[in-house]
């Protein structure tokens, strides 16, 4: 019998003969319950749940330290993690330094007590880019291992600043953890991704595929794998294919074939996947991309194993006809119609091309950035429009992490249910870190090859199921397709219909002397540099044809959420408003006007300038006129003329104003501020 943590319930009296309630008990009793209270007074709902049916203060706390005291490696981890991980962004200063105590006090909790220095330290950089002289009264102190901080002061100092300049972050530079870990280890990245094809109809049948339709109005025998029903290759495919292969640098195969691969899921009706397995349809080439000038730019080069075709198994569905992100346990299939599951194959059959990367990749910058040139290149050749939110192009991370000079790859990892670059970046990292830790505690072992799936909302990876091998596929070749064969004429017809290319077009704006910064912004679309294109053909200077687009015309078409394809404005008419305003026939002001009228309502240059009686907006140069309107500006405002003459010179700018309102904007620019200058200084 456990030791009694109570006096006893009941005493004897004197003579030994009576029992009576023992006082002891009873005072004990009442402390107890008041005790119990300020414990449970503190714990939010979950952890309340632990602590149900409990009825002494001792019981509680020690069901609270079998849950929460135990240092598990679990535990830990996700605590070092989140820690390591947080960052203030855009959350006030109070809000960040509360769950910053809160994630230090949980590790002292389970005896990781951190070292002042260093959780000063993870503390500040975590606040990232905003300037840390912000913040010179953030003292920390302990006290029975638990973390206070001081910031009254702070708050004070940055409260302005908080409210009145808001942290602007791109994607790219939301969670740069790459920067956080030890330069004692490196990150070894490959991505397979599925490039869905924009094929008229499905790879084996005539099915077409309409993305939103509803479930399983796209189907027949062949893509629902009934019995007897056999498939028709989409020769669009091989054409596909091929391009891709090509604009990859890839080797072709001349004589290729499909093979099935062996597995059971729901989704997948056959029973098998017709994909390519030991013959592709290419192999060996590379794709070269320049990275974002706010990471240091530079040119990287990332090799490309393969290419195949496959078609693409169909999708589960929630009761809600929503997608079902995640996979289901194989032990579990007999319950997908319990859990309220069903299939949709509308998606079965439709043609994908499979592009896996060589093992080159060594951040989640650079992964995200070669799945945005893949995504390019897929849109530059017309074979997908690669929308990731669409399941157009789909991309599974293959990480793992091994010590600077070691030449074996460590125990790889793969990451799925990325939908987005930024998601890849911070799912690539936040891999990339987990490991890095493991190998620090000496836990190498722990990891494991298996598949993790990217949680977005808690900003971490959670392992799914164990990583399937080669082996378990069963491939063998598909007796229902004869042999992919190509001859040479017929490749060098595709590669004769080739566009250019993201890497030629950037390279070819560098060399008209665009800026990193321009050619990065206008190659990234093909749609915004064919009008760019289009519009130097014209005759646009080409600078300024850039800024237009990149500046104005990027401004209405991120406001009015269009595609530069969906605006009245053609590449000509730009090149005639640029004409218009470098020779001086209008203002620049008079020309942005001119400008969103083209590109919502359309029309010309010329005739919007003669419709609206825009001659006034041509530039006024006879210097007598100009002279005249300034001599009026400067009779009018001879207080500001002595405040001038007396020292304070930026008041140009002031008298430029009032003589370009007086012209209604005609006056030529810089005809107008040489008279003007001269009107000022002239001796009196």
């Amino acid at each position: 019998m456990p030791e009694k943590l109570h006096p006893l319930t009941e005493a004897d009296v004197a003579d030994g003969k009576k029992v009576v309630a023992n006082p002891e008990y009873i005072v004990w009793r009442q402390t107890d319950r008041l005790l119990r209270g300020w414990i449970t007074g503190t714990l939010s709902e979950e952890v309340l749940g632990l602590v149900v049916g409990l009825d002494t203060s001792a019981e509680v706390w020690q069901a609270l330290l079998d849950a929460f005291s135990q240092e598990s490696q679990e535990r830990e981890f996700y605590l070092q993690q989140q820690l390591s991980l947080y960052r203030k962004g855009n959350t006030p200063l109070v809000d960040y330094i509360r769950t910053f105590k809160l994630l230090c006090d949980d590790l002292a909790a389970i005896g990781k007590l951190i070292d002042d220095r260093k959780m000063a330290s993870i503390c500040f950089r975590g606040i990232q880019t905003r300037p840390l002289f912000l913040y010179p009264s953030a003292l920390f102190t302990r006290k029975n291992g638990v973390l206070f901080c001081t910031m009254k002061s702070a708050q004070a100092q940055t409260a302005t600043h908080e409210n009145q300049q808001p942290q602007k972050v791109s994607y790219h530079s939301q969670a740069k953890t790459l920067e956080k870990i030890s330069h004692e280890y490196e990150a070894v990245i490959g991505i397979e991704t599925h490039v869905q094809l924009s094929t008229l109809t499905k790879a084996f049948c005539s099915c077409p595929y309409l993305y939103g339709s509803q479930p399983n109005t796209c189907v027949c025998p062949i893509c629902m794998g009934l019995p007897g029903a056999l498939p028709v290759f989409n020769s669009k495919v091989i054409e596909f294919a091929v391009k891709v292969g090509l604009a990859l640098n890839c080797n072709l195969s001349m004589n290729s074939k499909f093979d099935r691969k062996q597995y059971f899921y729901p989704d997948l009706p056959k029973g098998y996947q017709i994909s390519q397995f030991d013959i592709p349809i290419a192999t060996g080439g590379f794709i070269d991309l320049d990275l974002p000038m706010e990471f240091g730019g530079g040119h990287r080069r990332f090799g490309i194993t393969r290419v195949h075709m496959e078609e693409d198994a169909g999708k589960l569905l929630h009761s809600g006809n929503e997608s079902y992100s995640q996979e289901i346990p194989y032990s579990l299939l007999h319950l997908t119609h319990y859990y309220g599951i069903s299939v949709d194959l509308n998606r079965a059959g439709v043609p994908l091309l499979e592009v896996v990367s060589e093992p080159d990749i060594r951040s989640g910058i650079e992964a995200a950035e070669y799945a945005a040139e893949l995504q390019r290149l897929v849109r530059y050749l017309g074979v997908s429009n690669g929308n990731m939110q669409e399941g157009s192009l789909r991309c599974d991370v293959n990480v793992s992490v091994r010590p600077i000079g070691q030449s074996e790859f460590g125990t790889k990892v793969e990451v799925k249910n990325m939908n987005s670059f930024s998601a890849m970046n911070r799912a690539i990292d936040f891999e990339i870190s987990r490991q890095v830790l493991l190998h620090r505690q000496g836990q190498v072992d722990q990891i494991v090859q298996e598949t993790r799936l990217w949680e977005e909302g808690a900003q971490k990876t959670v392992t799914m199921r164990k990583k399937e091998g080669l082996a378990d596929y069963r491939y063998f070749p598909e007796p229902d397709l004869p042999e992919v064969i190509l001859t040479k004429e017929y490749v060098d017809n595709i590669r004769d219909t080739l566009p250019e290319l993201p890497e030629i077009k950037r390279r070819r704006y560098e060399k008209i002397g665009l800026s990193m910064q321009d050619v990065l912004f206008l190659a990234n679309d093909v749609n915004v540099a064919d009008f760019f294109d289009a519009a130097v053909e014209k005759g646009a200077d080409v600078k300024l044809a850039a800024n237009w687009i990149m500046s104005d015309i990027a401004a209405y078409l991120k406001n009015e959420k269009l595609s530069i394809n969906e605006i009245k404005l053609t590449p000509q008419e730009l090149a005639e408003l640029i004409s218009s305003i470098k020779g001086g026939t209008i203002s620049g002001k008079i020309g942005k006007e001119i400008l969103f009228e083209l590109i919502s309502k359309g029309g010309t240059v010329k005739a919007l300038i003669e419709e609206k009686d825009l001659v006034q907006a041509s530039y006024i140069v006879d210097p007598a006129e100009i002279e005249k309107m300034i001599d009026k500006v400067l009779a009018d405002n001879p207080k500001q003329l002595q405040q001038y003459r007396g020292g304070k010179t930026k008041l140009q700018g002031f008298f430029a104003g009032q003589v370009m309102k007086e012209s209604k904007g005609k006056a030529n620019p810089g005809l107008l501020n040489k008279i003007l200058s001269e009107k000022l200084n002239a001796k009196s």
